[in-house]
């Protein structure tokens, strides 16, 4: 069944072109944050303001750029977009190479600014090519595939990004990010070219701002819309919470040595790789409600042992089975998103989405700190879990909605 699932996807002309597309820029990506992190590193001698100025880079376009470029994203041909924007992307790679070599070595934000601006054009548009190349039935199985090949990207992309920068350097890094930037935007003009015209009229045009409304009032208004962003959001609250606090839970609640982190990040590693395949090969056969439901109540309780675990085992066991049912939260709230979208509003609702969950991220990683030594490790693992378990609770609505056309359609 799962072979058969297989050849059929890969026998749709768009899926293999964004396994491929996705592959290369995968590659770019992480060659890019890691040999830009370690070059900055050296050259600054490891000074934090320049560090977290990579950071500054890569995720202040999320939220300047993230709502406007869903809108073109719905404007715009979506292959034509996502084509430009790599191609972009790897054009200003490859001046920041000239650029370096005249020595001016700051020139390396510029090459993590650019292409995350960039990325906040693309991605809606993948997502708008998804509603119109891949069945509804089919689009589960296929965010499964994509989340497996991210997963492994997790764990090689560091050690790959490092090897690079170590036996290259940082001119041919950099060249070797905007060539795999170029090589996705080839990959991507195989699909099948964009409709004739694009879904806003040309003969009716409307304002940006115009737009941008209509976008927010269509989540409002699709409650099944609002469900999951609220869900997405509690998430990214507390997926925050925990991020910056593991090497405490080694030091405080394990009571081993700081290099001992390793320890619980080998569990979690293999999850991320396990999940992405389970996810995928049970995508066919879970509806994506179960799926994200499953997904965050087992998250939720893995985040409530890790806070009050004391032994090693324990924490790895829970640290695997976050891991492993990550990606489907992601695979089914994704879904579901596609499910519920009219394809005109596909760009302005994955524009709303990700800077909410990313903003949601940001806020609480910066007060995770403040809430350990206002309470206690144990309880800001506890508050973690119970964003995950309300997060579950908004999304109730959609489950029962599910076993009422179930019951219909019997």
């Amino acid at each position: 069944m799962l072979m058969t699932s297989s050849i059929h996807l890969l026998r749709n002309r768009f899926v293999r072109a964004i396994l491929m597309s996705n592959l290369f820029s995968q590659f770019g990506i992480w060659i890019r944050n890691l040999a830009v992190l370690l070059y900055v590193m050296e050259k600054t001698n490891g000074d934090a303001f320049a560090v977290s100025m990579i950071s500054v880079a890569e995720y202040a376009p999320i939220f300047i750029f993230s709502f406007i470029g869903g809108v073109f994203a719905d404007r715009w041909r979506p292959k034509r977009t996502i084509v430009w924007c790599e191609g972009l992307s790897s054009l200003s790679v490859f001046i920041v190479f000239l650029v370096l070599e005249t020595g001016s070595w700051k020139a390396v934000f510029f090459a993590t600014l650019a292409s995350s601006i960039l990325s906040q054009f693309a991605q809606p548009s993948g997502m708008k090519l998804f509603k119109i190349h891949v069945r509804d039935e089919d689009a589960q199985t296929c965010m499964s595939l994509l989340q497996t090949l991210f997963s492994v990207f997790m764990i090689a992309g560091p050690v790959l990004g490092t090897f690079v920068y170590q036996q290259l350097g940082i001119d041919l890094a950099i060249l070797l990010t905007g060539t795999s930037f170029f090589l996705s935007a080839l990959a991507m003009l195989i699909i099948p070219a964009d409709p004739a015209r694009s879904q806003v009229k040309a003969e009716n045009p409307s304002s940006l701002l115009r737009e941008m409304a209509d976008g927010i009032r269509y989540v409002i208004v699709q409650k099944e819309l609002l469900w999951l962003s609220l869900c997405f959001t509690l998430v990214g609250l507390g997926v925050g919470l925990t991020s910056p606090l593991s090497i405490f839970v080694v030091t405080e609640r394990l009571e081993l040595s700081a290099e001992d982190l390793s320890w619980i990040t080998v569990p979690y590693g293999m999850g991320e790789i396990i999940g992405g395949i389970v996810t995928f090969m049970l995508a066919a056969k879970i509806a994506p409600q179960r799926m994200l439901t499953i997904g965050l109540l087992v998250n939720s309780a893995g985040i409530l042992l890790i806070g009050w675990s004391t032994a090693l085992w324990l924490t790895m066991a829970a640290q695997f089975l976050i891991a492993l049912l990550q990606p489907a939260i992601f695979v089914g709230n994704n879904a579901l998103v596609m499910q519920y979208t009219e394809q005109a509003y596909i760009g302005r609702v994955t524009g709303i989405r990700t800077p909410l969950m990313t903003g949601a991220m940001l806020l609480t990683m910066s007060l995770s700190g403040i809430f350990k030594q206002t309470l206690s490790l144990a309880a800001v693992y506890t508050l973690a879990g119970f964003s995950l378990v309300a997060g579950w609770l908004t999304i109730i609505p959609l489950l029962r909605s599910s076993v009422s056309n179930q019951k219909t359609a019997s």
